[in-house]
């Protein structure tokens, strides 16, 4: 399945609109990760911890948004976009959301 972030694929046109759709992940910090985090910190660079927990999130919201669309029977999103939100200490929500859509080539 496509997915861009534009209103349009390239060399394709839209035939059909199934509406929104989206995938989301609440994840929690972990302690052993906030331990290593914090002195990471103190010497500077990436927090690899981190890095590797919110791209796990990503694609996990990417893969629930692909099926939700799939149920509609899209080939493509458009328009995606990710946010995120705090819920509460120590969790937050990643969320993507796009436009399902079917799309041919011109």
């Amino acid at each position: 399945m496509i997915v861009v972030t534009t209103d349009e694929v390239p060399g394709h046109r839209v035939t059909n609109v199934f509406g929104l759709v989206q995938g989301s992940s609440v994840r929690a910090r972990h302690i052993g990760k906030d331990i290593l985090a914090y002195f990471k910190n103190l010497t500077g660079g990436e927090i690899r911890e981190y890095t590797k927990l919110l791209a796990e999130s990503r694609e996990q919201c990417l893969d629930r948004m692909r099926e939700e669309a799939a149920r509609y029977g899209a080939n493509a999103i458009v328009g995606a976009r990710f946010s995120s939100t705090d819920i509460s200490d120590g969790a937050s929500e990643l969320l993507v959301y796009g436009t399902a859509v079917t799309i041919e080539r011109i």
